[in-house]
């Protein structure tokens, strides 16, 4: 082991711990394979002291402009040290060997600091767009049905209390329409279900007071709306589009989407919180919106992929059901055109309401319809 007068030594002052009064000693650190050591020489009587690098309580460098007026040295159950010329220490430091810990250099070198926070968002974001669909799936396979049951019994309590009515459907169309629902339920085998051995009992219920829509829960609830099934009987779709769009519901299910994205939200907000130590609101809201939105066009595609699938299987055309979406599309684009153009010259008549809720923007899974359908629209029955 190197002896203290084998390198450079500087002035201190030892705060031992033991008495309040600063005893001089003289400092020097040494190369190690760990780490610089320590070791110090009291003046007053010779007492040495030698420790490791990890004994020590390396002060944080500093930036060149601001250089502080003097450096304490935690030194443990030994006490501190004092160190009056911090540009010496510094020297001494570098000329020991000691490597620069990163979170140093972050703040002392800029180019350090804006080359960690490239990779650290390159790394959240491959982690985002990767990784967290990727985990989501994989945990998925292992959630519970009955949580499923559990959370869409909670989500159909708040969906009924807040956004829809009860279905004013006759019963008679009610029951041809689950009658057909059940003739596509009967056709999910092995070949049509993305997780093998999930299989949950399909459930179709009917609500009103939202536009056009249908939307399906986790562990098998589908929800139709009232104004879905009147589109299809005036633009002369008929039941088949409806079909088709169960159809498309029963991917969404399937694939357990939902589930998927309730799980994504979850891997993501850990990710969140172990990266950047602390998920604030204003990150888990942001987390929540990108998982919303991101993830859905692949979802989409692959409920409609399944909806071709089952279609084929049911020997049933789709262009029905594209001819549906194209008509919904339409009605949406000129209700916006409408009340842009009573927005320009509004009157009591001509005010636009908002739509009802925000029920449609809510639930509404179906972006990009235009080039969906020209996706369903080639597929033969």
């Amino acid at each position: 082991m190197p002896t203290p007068s084998s390198a450079p030594a500087l002035a201190a002052s030892w705060f031992d711990g033991r008495s309040t009064r600063a005893r001089a000693v003289a400092v020097s650190l040494h190369p190690n394979r760990g780490g610089p050591r320590l070791q110090l020489r009291a003046l007053d009587n010779g007492q040495t002291l030698d420790l490791a690098y990890d004994q020590v309580g390396w002060p944080e460098r500093w930036s060149a402009g601001r250089v502080p007026p003097r450096l304490t040295v935690d030194l443990g159950e030994h006490g501190s040290l004092q160190i009056e010329d911090p540009l010496a220490w510094q020297a001494m430091l570098a000329g020991s060997g000691r490597r620069t810990p990163l979170a140093e250099r972050m703040q002392t070198q800029l180019k350090v600091l804006l080359a960690v926070l490239l990779v650290a968002s390159v790394g959240i974001w491959a982690f985002y767009r990767w990784g967290t669909p990727w985990a989501a799936t994989q945990i998925a396979r292992h959630v519970p049905l009955a949580w499923e049951h559990a959370l869409t019994e909670r989500a159909m309590k708040e969906i009924d209390e807040n956004y829809v009515k009860p279905s004013k459907l006759a019963p008679e169309r009610q029951a041809e329409l689950r009658t057909g629902f059940a003739q596509l339920a009967a056709l999910v085998g092995p070949e049509l279900q993305p997780y093998p051995g999930y299989a949950p009992p399909l459930k179709l219920e009917f609500r009103s007071g939202m536009p056009a829509n249908a939307f399906a829960l986790p562990g098998g609830t589908i929800v139709m709306t009232d104004a879905m099934v009147e589109k299809a009987r005036s633009s002369g779709t008929g039941e088949t589009a409806l079909l088709g769009v169960l159809a498309h519901e029963i991917g969404h299910v399937e694939h357990r989407h939902t589930t998927r994205m309730v799980v994504e939200q979850g891997v993501l907000n850990v990710g969140l919180g172990l990266a950047l130590g602390d998920v604030s609101s204003i990150i888990s809201f942001g987390s929540s919106l990108l998982t919303g939105l991101s993830y859905r066009r692949s979802h989409e595609t692959e409920a409609d992929c399944y909806a071709v699938a089952m279609m084929q299987k049911a020997g049933l055309p789709t262009k029905p059901m594209t001819d549906l979406l194209l008509s919904i599309e339409n009605d949406v684009q000129a209700k916006e055109a409408g009340n842009k153009t009573a927005a320009s010259a509004p009157s009591p008549s001509q005010r636009p309401r908002p739509r009802e809720s925000g029920a449609f923007d809510w639930f509404s899974t179906h972006p990009d319809t235009a080039a969906r359908a020209k996706n369903l629209c080639p597929h033969p029955p």
